[in-house]
């Protein structure tokens, strides 16, 4: 009878730390999950809408001191996607 109730102990402290293991792994997936799924939204809200448009820029540039010209604030936006794009791409 002793025997019968020590092997009920032991199934019983392995069925808990087997519980108490599955949450701890569930709960570090959701985390990773998480951060992930959050990343990538991030990512594409910042390629659908950048952070600075041709408004800004001409601010900026006025700012700095430099006349800002229809090209040269083509040509920062085009260099400041492709940076985007190549720094995508390196992930």
């Amino acid at each position: 009878m002793n025997y019968f109730l020590e092997n009920q102990e032991i199934d019983m402290q392995l069925g808990i730390g087997l519980v108490i293991v599955l949450v701890l792994v569930a709960l570090a997936g959701g985390v990773a999950l998480g951060i992930y799924l959050s990343r990538k939204q991030v990512e594409n809200y910042i390629a659908d809408k950048p952070v600075l448009d041709e408004n800004a820029l001409r601010l900026m540039m006025s700012q700095m001191g430099q006349k800002p010209s229809e090209a040269k604030v083509q040509q920062v936006l085009r260099q400041i996607k492709s940076q985007q794009k190549a720094a995508s791409k390196k992930k």
